[in-house]
């Protein structure tokens, strides 16, 4: 993580979906020239309007402190906040573009819900954009030749850049659980590293589940090898405690639970 985060200013260029759960905002404009992009799972922390058409009020960031300045903004200009990975980063002459990969979701009642999806599906041209840089979540040890990549959807565009930007020569497995199969993609990948793409379909099975399945029954890892499992909290947490058990170190082992189920479920 940075130990003085950038704040990066843009707009909306345009946006288009990708798949049945997945639409790309892509950015330009603002200081986005400026943006240090580390590929791999680089995040940041996103801010949007609180509604449609409003201006975009961004908190004020010392160093690494921003939380308490964002909760003493009025509730009335205070942006949403999330949490997102780059997806990619193209540079040109006419500057640069970023784009960044919002999973869906549906209510009970097949209305699109959640503030960042809603404002991914129709944010217009121009819409101001701003996000604070953190660097890379993963951590891969030098000496890490094999690794395993364990992710539900909503850690796909992580999960696409960390296949992306290994080494030619790294082996190991990447188990991906999406929504649907409509959300299965081609990725670019080391040729030792196998894919395993896992398609739910079902609406209303616990996400993550699957893929937690899948990484119980995989034969134990090198001792030598990292992992990184992310996306719902209890295939982060459970992912994390079935590497451990089958002889990986928790050093060698990152996870990150992105959101928890039981508190979208209804």
């Amino acid at each position: 993580m940075p130990t003085a985060p950038q704040l990066v200013t843009a707009e909306v260029a345009r946006t288009v979906r990708l798949s049945p759960s997945f639409q790309r905002v892509t950015l330009r404009g603002g200081n986005l020239d400026d943006f240090e992009w580390g590929g791999f799972d680089h995040w940041f922390r996103l801010f949007i309007p609180p509604k449609a058409g409003m201006p975009l009020t961004l908190p004020p960031v010392t160093g690494r402190v921003w939380w308490k300045p964002y909760l003493a903004m009025p509730d009335e200009v205070r942006p949403h906040y999330s949490n997102y990975t780059v997806s990619d980063v193209r540079r040109g002459e006419n500057g640069s573009e970023m784009d960044i990969d919002v999973v869906l979701h549906w209510d009970h009642d097949g209305n699109l819900s959640g503030g960042v999806a809603m404002w991914a599906a129709t944010a217009e041209p121009g819409s101001p954009v701003g996000f604070l840089d953190q660097g890379l979540l993963f951590d891969r040890p030098e000496d890490a030749t094999e690794v395993h990549v364990i992710s539900d959807e909503t850690g796909l565009p992580a999960i696409r850049g960390i296949l992306r930007d290994l080494d030619a020569s790294v082996t190991g497995t990447a188990i991906i659980e999406v929504a649907a199969s409509g959300d299965v993609e081609e990725l670019a990948a080391p040729a030792g590293v196998e894919v395993i793409w896992i398609p739910r379909e079902a609406p209303h099975e616990v996400p993550g589940a699957r893929a937690l399945a899948a990484l119980a029954a995989r034969p134990a890892p090198d001792v030598s090898a990292y992992a990184f499992v992310v996306g719902e909290s209890t295939l982060a947490t459970e992912g994390r405690r079935v590497l451990h058990r089958a002889g990986l170190p928790k050093s060698r082992i990152t996870f990150s639970g992105f959101w928890k189920h039981s508190l979208v479920a209804s």
